[in-house]
């Protein structure tokens, strides 16, 4: 192990000095082309941290490690900013009258204004706004003072003219040269040497950021992607933003396609154009998840921190960097960008997870999992071993045996990179045999699942699962024949089937005893009026009587076998027409038991 001298070097700069190495490309900045997420505020903030002399914190910077070329040369490793992006964007802007991208993905500069008469606590820098156009006092503009071709001489008797007696042309020389000393002002830079791998640069990172945000593998992939020149990154970095931005925002096309000429020029732009018009949203990935699954399901991997070193041009046998391997990694990850946007397959995983009952976002609790089921499908895709007509039924199967498991939830990319060997070993029919064996065995669904269900998190993915299975199966709601829990899904919400006032009444006050996943159920809007804060031996049985006046009490049943039908689809004891308080305990127990038989049938169906 490295000492912590060899880790990194720390070094001093000027912000000109900074600014001119973003400028020479020196430093690449490769969040320059991501939408700017500071506020005006935080800019002005900036601006004034620095005009009084505070201290803005450290920039991270990370050296790309040297690459052998084909031609048995060396390139020199760039430099790229890994902390301190938003710092440097704002100086850029406000100081360099730069234009940034803000969220909806336009070119403006964010101008910061100067009050040189400002005395004591009044505001010296703020936002520009039209206010400050009409002022004679307020500078508009504060990166206009450092033009090179700015003339002071000139400035100031403009100045002192516009307001006479007010300040002086020494006074406001002064003012300005503080104002100007900004860029002399000293950044302290500290620079990662490449040889050190991902954790170690992210413990340093989490370290030394006063914040203490950790970055993932992922930011450190897409800055690798931004800074490289040489095979298309800058293009696949866009390609990847602008589909996650539109997957959320369709309407934002319009806009891309009217201003990013370059972009809409690229194999890319045909291959997301179709987002423009989708409007799911059970599948609206981040560029986190887009880029986990190219890189899965074309590398075999399951660890980003392993296409970081890819990109690179690591070389894990010999331990060095070539450029042939970046070159090839670059290549197969933009393929697995391109397989990722395919309409066609993003749209039949999407069906592939409905036709589960998956249909609202509220049932998916884990975005890794769903990542890993499209990978599973990509997979699958373009595996002889498996045929068309499978691929979905498989990729269902999936879902819901990592969902009911938690498989990727504690350290998921471990798991994933054994689950992805281990397909690549034994083909993923044998795969998923093996884990059906090991994971869902009769003690699962008896016991384990069972005791799963007892919990009161209304988004516990055992409970969401027995939704979905409710959904696909078509079942209707409880005491209606009419409505769907499928319907209810968006325009209700769960209810208690023995009312929670009827429990508190009954000295069950415990939000986490009344509130059990066991006791909840989707209920019609007329339904759970009419039972209130009814008995459950109550209402069922008027639910019951029903059937034989044919008058309605509650719920819309007139016929006995649809009313036990009923309640064996939404998992009710047979003996809840004799329950009271009394029985909670026995009802939780029993329907706990129902809901875990009843996921295991679903299960086995798909």
């Amino acid at each position: 192990m490295s000492n912590t001298i060899e880790k990194y070097s720390v070094s001093q700069y000027s912000v000109s000095s900074v600014l001119s190495f973003i400028d020479s490309g020196d430093i690449a900045i490769p969040e320059i082309q991501r939408p700017f997420v500071w506020k005006g505020r935080q800019v002005r903030d900036l601006i004034d941290s620095l005009y009084n002399g505070y201290p803005t914190g450290y920039l991270i910077v990370w050296l790309n490690p040297d690459v052998k070329l084909k031609n048995g040369g060396s390139s020199i490793g760039k430099k790229i900013l890994i902390d301190g992006q938003q710092r440097v964007t704002a100086l850029m802007t406000a100081i360099g009258g730069y234009a940034v991208l803000n969220e909806d993905y336009e070119q403006k500069q964010i101008a910061i204004a100067f009050n040189p008469l400002a005395k004591g606590e009044e505001e010296r820098f703020a936002v520009r706004t039209p206010a400050h156009d009409k002022s004679s006092f307020w500078i508009p503009d504060i990166s206009v003072i450092f033009r090179n071709d700015f003339d002071s001489f000139g400035f100031i008797n403009d100045y002192t003219t516009k307001n006479p007696g007010v300040i002086s042309p020494q006074e406001l020389n002064q003012s300005l040269n503080r104002l100007i000393n900004i860029k002399n002002c000293q950044l302290g830079v500290i620079t990662l040497v490449p040889q050190l791998d991902i954790s170690e640069v992210t413990e340093i990172f989490v370290r030394i950021n006063s914040q203490g945000k950790r970055l993932n593998e992922a930011d450190f992939a897409m800055s690798k992607i931004a800074a490289d020149e040489r095979f298309g990154g800058n293009l696949l970095r866009k390609a990847i933003d602008y589909f996650c931005h539109l997957a959320v925002d369709p309407a934002f096309y319009s806009q891309l396609s009217s201003k990013d000429h370059e972009f809409m020029n690229s194999v890319y732009a045909d291959k997301l154009k179709w987002l423009k018009d989708d409007y799911d949203n059970i599948y609206d990935p981040d560029y986190n998840d887009m880029l986990r699954v190219s890189f899965m399901h074309k590398f075999g991997r399951g660890k980003l921190g392993d296409l970081v070193s890819l990109l690179s041009g690591r070389d894990f046998a010999e331990r060095t960097f070539k450029e042939d391997i970046a070159q090839d990694s670059f290549e197969r990850l933009t393929k697995g960008v391109i397989n990722f946007m395919n309409q066609y397959t993003f749209e039949q995983f999407v069906v592939a997870i409905k036709a589960a009952g998956f249909i609202n976002p509220k049932l998916l609790n884990s975005k890794m999992t769903l990542d890993f089921a499209y990978t599973v499908y990509l997979l699958l895709n373009n595996n002889a071993e498996v045929s068309k007509v499978e691929i979905k039924p498989f990729v269902q199967k999936w879902f819901v045996l990592s969902t009911l498991t938690g498989r990727y939830v504690n350290s998921p990319e471990s798991q994933m990179d054994r689950d992805l060997r281990s397909i690549t070993a034994k083909g993923f029919k044998s795969f998923l045999r093996d884990a059906e064996e090991a994971e869902l065995s009769d003690a699962f669904w008896e016991v384990g699942l069972v005791q799963h269900l007892e919990t009161s998190s209304i988004s516990s993915p055992y409970f969401n699962v027995f939704i979905a299975a409710q959904v696909y199966g078509g079942d209707r709601s409880l005491l209606s024949n009419t409505a769907k829990v499928s319907d209810l899904l968006s325009a209700g919400d769960v209810h208690h089937i023995f009312p929670k006032e009827y429990l508190k009444q009954n000295g069950i006050s415990d939000k986490s005893k009344y509130n059990q996943v066991a006791n909840y159920v989707y209920l019609d809007t007329g339904v759970n009026i009419s039972i209130g804060k009814k008995a459950p031996n109550d209402y069922f049985a008027s639910a019951k009587n029903q059937c034989e006046s044919k008058q309605i009490k509650i719920g819309t049943i007139l016929d006995a076998e649809q009313l036990r039908d009923n309640l064996v689809v939404n998992c009710i004891p047979e003996n809840i027409f004799e329950m009271t308080a009394e029985d909670y305990d026995s009802f939780l127990h029993q329907r706990r038991i129902l809901i875990a038989n009843k996921i295991k049938q679903y299960y086995k169906s798909l």
